[in-house]
């Protein structure tokens, strides 16, 4: 196995050691760091997503910045804005908290889509636009964004365009009674937090080395066809069910073939692997559609949820 991957092995281990019953979610978050892509978190509140991103955070050697984003926000208070210097009398630009590795994106959906929106050409581009000038990010840039689900009270729903920007949507859900009771046993014993982010293992040179070698993870050509064939069936589902046609609205867009390509690769890559299975595509298709595909009303009264339909889909779409 090539040290670095023991690395991030490591890395998983001592983020799930302070994030209990969330192995899952820890994993995702990795491969989505690995496959260089931004992360949307979802969850009731309280269930550590917020830790779990600065767990994973305090074990590289990077800046982390954190944004609590509210309804009475500015695009400016992302980004940075020109100010004055009475000095100079001139312009100069101050640089806003997306300038930094990890950015926290703390209960994104409290802010109005305007600031939401201010997130997408960082996101898109590594790159910030301010007065017309551009500013470029630091070569690893990830936004690991918190929302909690849209039926809360004071929350706006993500633009489309916006959501389709994230590589995948993790959820969130209660750990099992053994984790949170180890949990308790933990909290009181009132050191394993301390203990566990003190010295970062990893540097942002490791995890850009990582990103460089999951790139050569081999990809054969039934694999790109498997690929293919999921996001079209989102599209065009009444090619392969009727059941499913009924229950989408909206397909997912090249960016999701993109992206289960990556995350593919970054799973097989962890799994000390240099070639993609199907078993790989399946494993991450849940998080990297769940967030771009569109469900029908019919879908809606059935209480399906995307994790239902894709569910549906997987069965549909044979591997050949």
């Amino acid at each position: 196995m090539h040290p670095s991957i023991c690395l991030f092995e490591e890395l998983q281990l001592r983020v799930n050691q302070q994030v209990l019953g969330q192995e899952t979610v820890v994993e995702q978050l990795v491969i989505a760091l690995i496959a260089n892509g931004h992360v949307l978190i979802q969850g009731l509140p309280g269930l550590a997503k917020t830790r779990a991103v600065n767990a994973l955070a305090a074990e590289v050697s990077a800046q982390l910045n954190r944004i609590q984003f509210t309804p009475d926000m500015l695009p400016a208070d992302i980004t940075g804005s020109e100010i004055y210097n009475n000095q100079t009398q001139s312009l100069s630009f101050k640089p806003g908290p997306v300038f930094c590795h990890f950015l926290l994106a703390d209960e994104i959906n409290r802010a109005p889509a305007k600031v939401q929106s201010a997130l997408l050409e960082s996101m898109a581009e590594s790159q910030v636009s301010v007065a017309g000038v551009s500013h470029s990010l630091p070569e690893l840039f990830m936004v690991l964004a918190t929302q909690n689900p849209v039926e809360q009270e004071g929350t706006y729903p993500l633009p489309e365009a916006q959501m389709d920007r994230f590589l995948m949507q993790v959820l969130v859900d209660y750990p099992d009674k053994n984790a949170e009771k180890k949990m308790l046993q933990l909290l009181r014993a009132a050191t394993n937090s301390r203990l566990a982010a003190a010295t970062p293992k990893l540097t942002v040179d490791a995890v850009l080395a990582a990103r460089a070698e999951v790139e050569q993870v081999y990809v054969n050509d039934n694999i790109d066809q498997y690929i293919v064939d999921i996001v079209d069936a989102t599209r065009f589902p009444q090619k392969f069910s009727t059941e499913l046609a009924e229950l989408i609205d909206l397909g997912a867009s090249p960016r999701a073939t993109i992206a289960l390509d990556k995350c593919a690769r970054a799973r097989a890559w962890l799994a000390g692997r240099d070639f993609v299975t199907p078993e790989d595509v399946k494993v991450v298709c849940h998080a990297v559609l769940r967030h771009r595909i569109v469900l029908s009303f019919t879908c809606i009264n059935l209480k399906l949820t995307s994790d239902d339909v894709i569910d549906k889909l997987l069965e549909n779409v044979t591997f050949v």
